[in-house]
């Protein structure tokens, strides 16, 4: 299962959030901590797709799409050197697959912020220098190892000149991500993880004012530096989120319609972050289950059927494949097949995002 971790200052509601993702309760703080624990837990994919099927099939069982969430410990400046917890948070974020950087925007004198100031640029730009800094004080370290080796091998003489190109790039402060590497070039570098090549979106924490209103100092500063490094942008507002997360079914639709917006914004923010992961759901139905799978964009479908078993992969034979869209449009699978929509793909079929599959296989 993939990862995300929530990244950002103390005090700006990384726990809230992702209580909120996993339905945990774990405890908040209203000031500075310094914990250097982790909270870990399991992020439902919000799908109406997956809402649509199960009532067409009526299953005993729904399963959506999950992500494994992490709340890691608050960054503060001088991370990348140790400070304050440093180590516990970098240590974090190499673990796990992309990243939720969370900036705080909402006004609340009962909740200190730790530079004693609210400004959402600077705390994203705190964040991603601290993120560099660290890759750039592991290639230094790295280039300096190789260089006082006493025997340089023909793997770390090849490697030295990219490591030397990684560096040059990420002097001039641009993250690892927006290198241009050659496929060799990669290779070479396979075995190391950089923190700022991870997937990143950018959740903006609003006070309930600024989120009815759509505004907050240096948004649209925050919006073009997000833009220029090819980072999404969620708004939200965690108060209205926590509030939404406590109300039944019929006084939350109520809420909504009260605030215009159709859905939380939370949900949001899972699937943005699936986006950003480069992930895609296929779906597996019937009376006993309907289920998402989670895949990599581009997979095919030999390995998409060993995601629901190893057996389904090692005996593929072919894949039964109906577009969600036509299933939706026509109301079931016999329709759909008397229309002649129904495919039947072999293994180097590239599996799209909603695709409907049944794998026929032989062991």
């Amino acid at each position: 299962m993939l990862s995300c971790g929530i990244v950002g200052l103390p005090t700006v509601g990384k726990t809230t959030l992702f209580n909120l993702l996993t339905g945990a309760r774990v405890q908040k703080s209203q000031f500075f901590s310094g914990r250097t624990d982790a909270n870990v837990g399991i992020a439902r994919v919000p799908d109406s797709r997956i809402d649509l099927l199960s009532r067409l099939f009526n299953p005993k069982k729904t399963t959506y799409a999950q992500m494994e969430v992490t709340d890691l410990p608050g960054l503060v400046r001088g991370s990348s050197q140790g400070q304050g917890v440093g180590n516990a948070f970098l240590d974090g974020v190499r673990q796990v697959d992309a990243l939720v950087q969370v900036v705080r925007a909402f006004q609340n004198e009962d909740v200190l912020h730790v530079e004693e100031s609210i400004d959402p640029v600077r705390d994203m730009e705190t964040i991603n220098f601290e993120l560099l800094m660290a890759d750039l004080d592991f290639v230094d370290k790295r280039i300096t190892r190789i260089r006082q080796g006493k025997k340089i091998t023909p793997e770390q003489a090849k490697e030295l000149p990219i490591l030397e190109k990684c560096m040059a790039h990420l002097e001039q402060e641009q993250p690892f991500s927006t290198l241009e590497l050659t496929q060799e070039e990669q290779e070479s570098l396979q075995n190391y993880t950089f923190l700022t090549d991870k997937p990143m979106l950018v959740v903006v924490n609003l006070d309930e004012n600024q989120f009815a209103e759509r505004e907050y100092p240096g948004r649209q500063a925050l919006i073009d530096k997000a833009a220029a490094q090819g980072l999404p942008v969620v708004e939200l507002c965690v108060q209205i989120e926590e509030e939404i997360s406590q109300l039944d079914a019929e006084d939350r639709e109520l809420f909504f319609e009260e605030l215009g917006i159709s859905e939380p914004a939370i949900n949001r923010v899972m699937r943005v972050a699936y986006e950003t992961l480069g992930l895609i759901s296929f779906f597996t139905v019937g009376a006993d289950e309907v289920r998402a799978w989670t895949i990599k964009q581009g997979a095919n479908a030999k390995s998409a059927a060993g995601e629901i078993h190893s057996d389904l992969e090692r005996g593929f034979i072919r894949a039964e494949v109906i577009k969600y869209a036509d299933l939706a449009a026509l109301g079931s699978e016999v329709k759909v097949k008397e229309a002649g929509k129904a495919g039947l793909e072999g293994k180097e079929y590239v599996v799209q995002d909603g695709d409907i599959m049944h794998i026929r296989f032989n062991v």
